[in-house]
């Protein structure tokens, strides 16, 4: 078949891989001039998510003061967005955060088993590193964190629990004082580098054939009958052209996974999703001290920032900002920004004082869609030829090969190996209706 995949993004990417892994010829629309450059390119590092950090469960957005919960909520939300907030917030129970997590956790473990097999066949190195150490600061903080611990329990998912003493004794850079809670090690997690995976496996798409890559190019429509679809491009820039010409690429089906580029493509074909953008930051700072840096990554477990090495540098990424869905494309208030980035800042202080440059740093900021549900839409939608692969949010962009290999199961018409609550849970259309 051929199959048009909108999106360059580690989810477009990973995409073409396993429809090309399943036989498929693929073409990739991006609008950048490359891939990875959009919000995979500001990504935090960390692969695959825990109960720790997904984005949603008792510990997110936990605080009435976005500050205290390190997500930025921007005044004059409508009733959309705080619908969203409340719906997520229903999911800060025990239960039904356990509940949540169980229908997400098939895909984890799927998509573990495609990270391996990817690496295992093109021998990839993108500054992978081993070990996550996750921390709490207070006894509220950390009494929060007890139903994740009980899901790593559950699932027998290799950790340790550390009492502060024990996080420093194994992390030198962590310090006592001020005293904090405890934390959690995964010693088996890992952390890489997202944009340069991504580059890397268009590399060997490129050189292997059967996808192609048709980069500065935006889709402006996608149109859908009974035998084919097809994507309308928009003109490139500068371009003049009649207004009865339109550049048209046919094929037998189109994913769409073009991140927050999504919702208006979707929303023309009247599939209206609530998903809501989060802002994210990412500081990429010079290491300032050598013997003050850590050797594992660092990840405020409450605050959802995570601090990662990479090479001569230290990536800080988080200080989340909720945004209503129609803002994407405006630039944040200074002041907002500038609370965003303080967040970073400080959680760098609090965990690893002297490792960074701040004052140094580059900043960057990309918009991550998150759903309501806190679970990715990933399936076909709106007419037989058409599948979406969205919504992966924040935590764990190796999430993207397990979802890339679920939609290339689907196009192929192969039954998924996931099972039927998490291949309903994940559906698309569910919030139709």
């Amino acid at each position: 078949m051929d199959v048009i995949v909108i999106g360059g993004g580690i989810v477009g990417v990973a995409t073409a891989y396993q429809l090309r892994a399943a036989g498929h010829r693929v073409c990739v629309v991006e609008r950048y001039a490359t891939v990875a450059q959009g919000a995979t390119y500001g990504n935090g590092g960390t692969i695959l998510p825990t109960p720790l950090d997904v984005w949603f469960g008792p510990t997110f957005m936990h605080s009435r003061q976005g500050a205290k919960s390190g997500v930025i909520r921007k005044s004059g939300f409508n009733s959309a967005v705080r619908g969203f907030e409340r719906q997520l917030a229903a999911l800060q129970e025990p239960e039904a955060f356990s509940r949540q997590y169980g229908l997400l956790r098939p895909l984890i473990e799927s998509s573990r088993d495609a990270m391996t097999d990817i690496e295992s066949r093109l021998g990839l190195e993108f500054e992978q590193s081993q070990g996550v150490l996750y921390l709490t600061r207070t006894a509220q903080e950390w009494a929060q964190t007890q139903p994740a611990l009980e899901l790593l329990r559950q699932f027998e998912v290799p950790h340790h629990v550390f009492t502060a003493a024990e996080c420093a004794a194994f992390e030198h850079s962590v310090p006592t004082d001020p005293d904090f809670a405890g934390g959690v090690l995964f010693d088996q997690e890992r952390t890489a580098n997202c944009p340069l995976f991504t580059k890397l496996i268009k590399q060997t798409l490129d050189t292997q054939g059967g996808v192609t890559f048709m980069l500065n190019r935006e889709v402006a429509a996608i149109r859908l009958d009974g035998q084919r679809a097809a994507v309308e491009l928009a003109p490139r820039l500068g371009e003049v052209t009649s207004t009865r010409e339109v550049d048209v690429i046919n094929a037998d089906a189109i994913v769409v996974a073009a991140g927050v580029g999504s919702l208006p493509l979707l929303e023309r074909l009247g599939m209206r999703v609530p998903l809501h953008p989060l802002r994210l930051h990412t500081l990429s700072a010079p290491i300032a001290h050598e013997e003050c840096t850590p050797h594992v990554a660092v990840v405020d477990a409450v605050k959802r920032i995570t601090v990662t090495r990479m090479n001569h540098r230290l990536r800080i990424a988080g200080g989340a900002v909720l945004q209503p869905a129609n803002q994407t494309d405006k630039v944040l208030p200074e002041a907002v920004t500038k609370d965003a980035l303080a967040l970073l800042g400080q959680a760098t202080h609090d965990w690893i004082p002297g490792a960074a440059k701040i004052s140094a740093a580059l900043s960057w900021d990309g918009v991550k869609l998150l759903s309501p549900d806190g679970l990715p839409l990933v399936g076909n939608a709106v007419h037989p030829r058409l599948f979406v692969n969205v919504g992966l949010g924040p935590a764990g962009w190796g999430l993207a090969c397990g979802a890339a290999k679920l939609v290339a199961d689907l196009v192929s018409g192969v039954t998924p190996d996931l099972p039927e609550d998490t291949l309903a849970a994940l559906r698309p259309e569910r919030f139709r209706g």
